[in-house]
């Protein structure tokens, strides 16, 4: 099984992603879960998401403690120690930074990787200047990252559950597939 955890905040998509994710992978053929956590259900509190893929149908019933990959909606998260909480070694950090993924100080038993998903956001007029909404913008990076997701299938996902802006949120994904930096990269 494959677990995933999204860290956001209120407001940036981080249950979309999931659920966008879930989808894509189910169109891959395989079994999902897509689920949120809430704490103080406000605009800009941390919000954790979840999704869980396997090859066969997936009876466990509980929040992800030890995911295979994270995403990370929001850069100022990573300044929690505990971010990285039971992540796998080996596993991909797919951070939405305009940062080169070697300034994170992260554990060199993962693998990190940024994509500047706000600005991409902002270009196609994805949320605001101010709130820029990288849920589905975020997807085409870790598809290219960690190589689970075909784009296509990102992007056929997109399509059917993108709530608005559906041309929008297919061409932020397309561009972030391109434009991810992982370390060593250019």
């Amino acid at each position: 099984m494959i677990e995933i955890r999204i860290h956001g905040r209120g407001g940036q998509g981080a249950v979309v992603a999931s659920k966008v994710m879930a989808s894509a992978f189910f169109k891959q053929g395989k079994w999902v879960q897509a689920f949120p956590s809430f704490g103080a259900e406000r605009r800009g509190a941390p919000v954790a998401a979840y999704t869980r893929v396997d090859d066969r149908e997936i009876t466990l019933r509980c929040s992800v403690r030890s995911p295979n990959h994270l995403i990370v909606l929001d850069e100022n998260l990573t300044r929690n120690p505990d971010i990285t909480q039971g992540l796998k070694d080996g596993g991909w950090i797919v951070i939405n930074s305009e940062k080169d993924p070697k300034e994170f100080r992260l554990s060199d038993q993962f693998h990190v990787a940024t994509v500047d998903a706000s600005g991409i956001a902002i270009r196609h007029r994805l949320g605001s200047k101010a709130a820029p909404i990288v849920s589905t913008v975020v997807l085409g990076a870790f598809a290219k990252v960690t190589g689970l997701l075909r784009l296509s299938k990102v992007l056929e996902a997109i399509r059917e559950n993108a709530p608005i802006y559906i041309d929008q949120n297919v061409a932020g994904a397309r561009e972030a597939y391109q434009r991810v930096k992982t370390e060593g990269s250019v």
